[in-house]
């Protein structure tokens, strides 16, 4: 086959590493997506002749099939299998029969949603109200954390939903495999469910303590020379120590993004107590240095991800040096006013980047525009906390470390954040260069008025001409030339 000049060079620039292939046809649709340890390697194969000639029927029609390919560089290979799942599971692509076929990764499920809940391993993530936790590429270290869990917690192993003493007569796992034995009344239905959040919290990797009797049975196995045994443990080891990495660094797609932003919704509406999910946000920032240009920045988020084209800048006109929460209720004011006056559509929840001194500030105009049913918080900075008692501070409310809540109002704060610190440098910029027209003799304030007026900045002014700089008014051939010379001399 003859493959396009364009092919050859992605061919030839693909890197040595790890990350997934996606192949797509000549409409530009996803038919395969793989994985590889040398994407370079990998993907050159499917390339060569000899793979056409000897490959499989499947092989062939998909390389027939590739008009081109885009690749993901990802940091390991256990990232790039993970990867490759999701988006798999995601685009559903032709010729990744083996996914279509279930044929996943072992995952440990925690049925919370039973009186006395079990912990055990599957393969298909079911909408049941239970927890699960992995994918874990290694499927003998998920049956060791399980067995693991069972006995350190004394959680029962039998399938029946609710033991009882009958039950009992039958088993005798509360001897051999350490079962706390609910059926029988050896422990309370409220403590049992104790041990199964700490079990759960020990899955999501809050209980790292807990891996010194996992280090000290790994090396128990090792010493006896049971090293498959202990390779699982140490596997188990290295999947619980990178349970928060692995799933920060697994590269997300925008329906990835979009899932997780939208749990994130909920959780704020559960938590704050909302009439409904905030699916419009806007967040405000201020920025200032030493008390001079102060700006504020207006960002918005819909459906959890930030929306530029809604994002808004001010100048703060009303207020002298630095003063936040002064600024804070200055484009609270103006923002929510203007909106009221066009009649526009206001948001589900206001957030201002501060604590309750900008948050009163803030809500104090709301109120003055008659607009007190609108939801607003405070995001402090120190703790991530989100401070919501405008009347009493009773107490701020913290979010959990990992949870997509957070993630939604730190991204939106730290957009705002990052809109208004460039708004800030890119006036202080202007206001620098606009002072070198106060450096050139015969320039007062009225021509610089005039001839920012014109071009409207300083630098369409350095580009221009000295024909198009004759044609403002007051200004002579003698007067352009000397505005060129300086305003190129200290570029």
């Amino acid at each position: 086959m003859q493959w396009s000049a364009e092919i050859k060079k992605k061919l030839r620039e693909l890197p040595d590493g790890p990350g997934c292939y996606l192949m797509r046809d000549t409409d530009g649709k996803i038919i395969y997506i793989g994985k590889a340890k040398s994407l370079r390697k990998r993907v050159q194969s499917y390339f060569r002749p000899h793979t056409l000639r000897t490959g499989t029927a499947k092989t062939r029609s998909l390389i027939r099939s590739i008009h081109d390919f885009n690749v993901i560089e990802l940091k390991s290979d256990a990232e790039a299998i993970l990867t490759e799942g999701k988006l798999i599971k995601e685009y559903r692509p032709h010729y990744n029969v083996l996914w279509k076929d279930d044929k996943r990764f072992l995952m440990i499920r925690m049925d919370v949603q039973n009186p006395y809940p079990m912990v055990s391993v599957c393969r298909v993530r079911k909408q049941d109200g239970s927890h699960y936790f992995g994918p874990f590429i290694n499927g003998r270290a998920a049956a060791v954390a399980v067995d693991f869990l069972q006995r350190f917690y004394g959680l029962k192993r039998c399938r029946t939903r609710e033991p009882n003493a009958e039950h009992y007569r039958h088993c005798s796992d509360d001897l051999i495999a350490n079962c706390s034995a609910p059926c029988v009344g050896s422990i309370s239905l409220e403590a049992y469910r104790e041990r199964v959040e700490e079990a759960i919290a020990f899955l999501r990797g809050e209980r790292m303590d807990l891996l010194k009797p996992l280090r000290a049975e790994m090396q128990r196995l090792s010493d006896e020379q049971s090293f498959e045994k202990a390779a699982a443990y140490r596997d188990l080891l290295l999947d619980l120590q990178q349970t928060v990495k692995a799933k920060a660094n697994v590269k997300r797609t925008p329906r990835m993004m979009q899932e997780d932003a939208e749990t994130g919704l909920r959780e704020l509406q559960s938590l704050l107590q909302l009439q409904q999910v905030p699916t419009v946000i806007e967040c405000f920032d201020i920025s200032n240095l030493s008390g001079t240009s102060s700006v504020a920045s207006m960002v918005a988020a819909v459906a959890g991800i930030p929306a530029p084209k809604r994002y808004r800048r001010f100048q703060i006109k009303t207020v002298e040096g630095a003063d936040d929460p002064r600024s804070m209720a200055e484009v609270v004011r103006r923002r929510y006013g203007r909106l009221k006056r066009e009649q526009g559509v206001f948001p589900d929840l206001i957030m201002v980047d501060g604590g309750i001194t900008q948050l009163r500030a803030a809500h104090a105009e709301l109120l003055d525009l008659g607009l007190a049913d609108l939801p607003i918080v405070g995001l402090a900075k120190r703790y991530e906390e989100i401070v919501w008692d405008v009347e009493k501070n009773s107490g701020n409310l913290q979010l959990p470390k990992h949870s997509a809540a957070l993630q939604v109002v730190t991204r939106l704060r730290d957009e705002a954040h990052r809109f208004a610190i460039t708004f800030h440098r890119s006036l202080r910029s202007q206001r620098i260069m606009e002072s070198q027209l106060d450096e050139i003799p015969g320039i007062g304030a009225e021509r610089k008025k005039i001839l920012l007026k014109h071009f409207g900045s300083i630098l369409r002014m350095r580009r221009a001409s000295i024909a198009s700089l004759m044609e403002v008014s007051g200004i002579g051939r003698q007067m352009a030339e000397l505005i060129r010379a300086e305003l190129n001399r200290s570029k």
